[in-house]
């Protein structure tokens, strides 16, 4: 009787371990279920309807080079999605902590290529639009398989080292908790690659957010007559869905950023607020529901 009473305090002392691990409060914890299931729903349909989209197209734009990928890296992040869900819910992590560096980092990974291929493809319309370009695209369908392999190569080169090996090394972290990497915000090099991240972001943001207002305000007083008629209008304000995207998903992480770096030490719920931002970048998988239902 004494051993199994032994025993049984002690899986009660491991179990409250693991759950006072788990540092999320219950708001915060229906917040990131919430976010992440709609994103799990809404981006599945989305990319699974955009995929047939894309099949029916013979065209070899960049545009839709751009768009591909983009299907493929919401598609990747997906994947993973269902694991955080587990975690969530359950308050504890099975699944071992170099699995869970993943998991971590291809958030991560898929908000900086999705943000890419927004660039890419504003880019491109936008020269078709000033005439720099009657239409770009690809002569062969090698051309953009070699562009895109080009792009995930740099990002199979430099960024999963950097963090699936980097990541988690400088702390000693629970194998029953995930997503608590904090500590690597101590260093300074961290620091300064998040602040250059950070920056580089919201300059961008500004400058493609500026350049789409100089372009709608110039086709509005071009067809001041027929304005919401004319397909031209129509066609760059369906351009603002990705800067709204970048906008409302992306841009309030990198912000509160700041601000999460410089007082990371003061008090723990700062890393739930973090983590909620965070699953916020994560709803930019319904852009690809939103482009198909609108006719984009």
């Amino acid at each position: 009787y004494k051993e199994d009473l032994s025993n049984m305090i002690e899986e009660n002392i491991t179990s409250n371990a693991s759950f006072a691990a788990f540092s999320h409060t219950s708001t915060a914890r229906a917040i990131l279920i919430t976010a992440y299931s709609v994103a799990l729903a809404g981006g599945g349909i989305g990319s699974i309807a955009m995929s047939f989209v894309l099949v029916k197209m013979n065209t070899l734009s960049v545009t839709t080079t751009a768009i591909i990928n983009l299907v493929v890296v919401h598609g990747l992040l997906l994947l993973t999605v269902p694991f955080r869900l587990h975690y969530y819910i359950n308050k504890e992590w099975i699944f071992k902590m170099p699995f869970c560096k993943i998991v971590s980092a291809m958030v991560h990974i898929h908000m900086l290529l999705t943000f890419l291929f927004y660039v890419i493809t504003l880019v491109i319309r936008w020269l078709v639009f000033f005439q720099w370009k009657d239409k770009v695209e690809f002569y062969r369908k090698l051309h953009a398989i070699a562009a895109s392999a080009t792009v995930w190569v740099v990002v199979i080169i430099f960024l999963v080292p950097v963090f699936c090996v980097e990541y988690g090394r400088s702390g000693e972290y629970n194998d029953k908790t995930c997503f608590k990497f904090h500590k690597e915000l101590q260093q300074d090099s961290v620091k300064g690659l998040n602040y250059t991240i950070i920056v580089a972001i919201a300059c961008i943001t500004c400058v493609l957010l500026g350049l789409q207002i100089f372009i709608l305000v110039k086709v509005a007083r071009k067809f001041s007559f027929s304005l919401w008629s004319h397909q031209e209008f129509l066609a760059q304000v369906k351009n603002l869905i990705f800067i709204c995207v970048i906008i409302i998903c992306f841009l309030p992480y990198h912000l509160f950023r700041v601000y999460y770096i410089q007082h990371v030490n003061d008090y723990n719920q700062l890393e739930s607020y973090n983590e909620i931002f965070l699953s916020l970048t994560s709803l930019s998988c319904l852009d690809l529901l939103s482009f198909v239902l609108s006719g984009s």
